[in-house]
């Protein structure tokens, strides 16, 4: 969630933390239900892609893959408003080698939140294919989440849409007193959202800017969630892939308002965070204690029902050619299709997500151009 979750946490600083979180798992779960505390460790609490080496940009989209896209759509457009840059059916060699399979025939809707794409796909393979609820514990890619000011809540649209509210009590949940609430809901197709309400103070803080506000935003994204069974091991595979280091790691046990929020009372759970740029995008990874999370077996399909992502590169040829040097299994070469090179891969626990670059260096889509209006109007 948003950077300042846990805010009324203790705060250690230390150069690394991943041997404390390893003492914490294997303290396991009798220890999380006796316990109530707190505790963040910053790492380096400036860290963010910026430090990266490689020409790694940031999260470009998440993509939801749904079996009803006109529905899905009139939902999550009816609530945020964001503009539709694209809808159109894809079909054809190119779709076929970048995902893999043959006779891959796709609807999409491509919507343009202010700091990233949210892309609606329905694969017509997929029609008769039963519906399921991801748990919050997951594993996989739980949610993403939606940002906005109090005062024009995004979880009152959401609620009004019929979105059905997950947390404790069906409203925001209040966790520090810091400004921010929480709220964790799931759409007509089972598919999770966080729901975060930001007070003035965190919200001038955080992404919100005057050229956001004067465009009519009133709600944006910030996170791609991937729930694991062994965060060690995965933030080990990010950091290695990333080549920057997270900013925070936290260890919650029976902290009663985490447990409003995911709807499960005597939650424990470690968390780790990598800023995916300055202010509005990160990965957050998670691993629940209680509920514990399960070790998914294989990897999931690229055109399966839920969440995949994508991180913007500026040379995407230079990074396969390194991932793969790092373990790394792609599948395939580089795509070219619609307006960015796309080439597909796993993370070590079976998470999709691909790898873009923008076809023509101006895009408007490109994380780039979007950053330099964001810095624009911050100045």
């Amino acid at each position: 969630p948003y950077t300042t979750l846990f805010r009324s946490a203790p705060i250690m600083r230390l150069k690394k933390s991943r041997l404390t979180l390893a003492c914490s798992i294997a303290a396991g779960l009798t220890l999380s239900v006796q316990a109530n505390s707190s505790l963040a460790y910053e790492i380096d609490p400036d860290s963010t892609i910026a430090d990266s080496p490689t020409t790694l940009l940031g999260i470009n989209h998440i993509a939801l893959s749904v079996r009803d896209l006109d529905a899905a759509l009139a939902f999550y457009q009816g609530v945020t408003g964001y503009d539709i840059v694209r809808r159109e059916t894809v079909s054809g060699p190119e779709a076929d080698v970048l995902f893999g399979m043959p006779g891959i025939r796709y609807e999409t809707v491509v919507l343009e939140a202010p700091n990233m794409l949210f892309e609606l796909n329905e694969f017509s393979h997929n029609a008769e294919k039963p519906l399921t609820r991801m748990p919050v514990q997951g594993p996989g890619m739980t949610h993403t989440c939606f940002q906005s000011p109090s005062n024009d809540s995004a979880f009152d649209r959401f609620k009004a849409a019929g979105a059905d509210i997950l947390s404790i009590g069906g409203e925001p949940i209040d966790l520090g007193g810091y400004g921010v609430t929480y709220a964790y809901a799931y759409d007509a197709e089972g598919n999770m959202i966080e729901l975060e309400q930001l007070d003035t103070g965190p919200l001038r803080a955080g992404a919100y800017n005057e050229e956001w506000e004067q465009r009519g935003y009133n709600s944006w994204m910030t996170q791609v969630a991937l729930v694991t069974h062994d965060i060690v091991a995965l933030t080990d595979f990010y950091e290695k892939i990333l080549a920057f280091a997270p900013y925070r790691e936290g260890d919650y046990v029976n902290n009663p308002r985490i447990g409003e929020i995911a709807g499960i009372e005597k939650t424990s759970l470690l968390a780790s965070w990598f800023r995916m740029n300055e202010r509005s995008k990160t990965i957050e990874l998670w691993q629940y204690r209680n509920p514990l999370t399960k070790q998914h077996i294989g990897k999931r399909g690229l055109t399966d029902f839920g969440y995949s992502f994508s991180i913007e590169v500026g040379d995407i040829y230079t990074e396969v050619a390194r991932m793969a040097e790092l373990g790394v299994e792609f599948i395939s070469e580089p795509v070219k299709l619609g307006d960015f090179w796309q080439a597909y891969t796993h993370d070590i626990d079976g998470n999709a997500f691909s790898l873009r670059q923008a076809i023509d260096a101006d895009s408007p889509f490109s994380i780039d151009r979007k950053s330099t209006r964001l810095n624009s109007s911050h100045h």
